[in-house]
């Protein structure tokens, strides 16, 4: 698969909306930024997330090859070779290509994931880390990820079940925190809810366990609905 070069300098750096939307990808403040947040404040949370991500894909032992979309700067692309998976990263945003380019060396492209420009089965899995509460269209991502994954789906989540939703919004209405403006949050039952629509007609499983709990708690995964993030797993059975 040949890499596709973005080159940011080709894009006008007041360019803020997709589709009528003023999305915070499209801001080359936020992007340029980025990666700042997981080596701060996020830090801890990003370990945590991790590995609640690699037990769930990794009891399906068929997956090697996935592809990321929504990938970013890459944070948690370059991360998949980690536990064995070759991953390849997609994204919307030609802000947040031209970071991922000179930090991740494997394939990469530029597309909308309503539009996946790959063959069905093309990978072995499909994964949204913490970008499919920007989508428009949830059922029709999650269709199309089904049609070019074969064996599963891996989704990281930003918790609806949260104390930190408040924040999030409270944040967002002060003009503080511009990331969460056009997200949809998510609990496990409701994103399940629209996977059993998306995927209608499929034999699949589903997984899922949650983290993001305070430092101070006994516990920091569970499989109750309750915390920061939450995993999920899409295994199809019927491939």
């Amino acid at each position: 698969m040949e890499v596709k070069k973005i080159n940011s300098q080709l894009v006008p750096s007041d360019v803020e909306t997709w589709k009528g939307r003023k999305e915070w990808f499209f801001n080359r403040e936020y992007t340029d930024t980025y990666e700042e947040y997981y080596e701060g404040p996020y830090k801890r949370a990003e370990v945590w997330q991790k590995k609640i991500l690699e037990n769930l894909i990794k009891k399906d032992q068929r997956v090697d090859t996935l592809l990321e979309f929504g990938c970013g700067t890459t944070r948690f692309t370059r991360w998949w070779k980690d536990i064995d998976i070759e991953a390849t990263g997609g994204d919307i945003s030609p802000f947040m290509l031209s970071q991922a380019l000179y930090r991740f060396d494997g394939d990469l492209v530029m597309a909308d994931s309503h539009y996946l420009p790959f063959k069905n089965h093309t990978f072995d899995a499909l994964a949204f880390i913490t970008t499919f509460e920007y989508y428009k269209d949830p059922v029709k991502v999650l269709r199309e990820a089904a049609r070019v994954g074969r064996y599963g789906i891996i989704m990281g989540m930003m918790n609806r079940n949260t104390p930190k939703v408040i924040r999030r919004r409270t944040q967002q209405f002060f003009g503080r925190n511009q990331f969460y403006n056009t997200a949809t949050f998510y609990t496990p039952k409701k994103l399940i809810k629209i996977i059993n629509q998306a995927l209608a007609g499929r034999d699949y499983s589903i997984r899922w366990k949650t983290t993001g709990l305070p430092k101070w708690f006994p516990v920091q995964e569970w499989n109750l609905p309750i915390g920061d993030f939450f995993g999920l797993y899409i295994q199809f059975k019927d491939v």
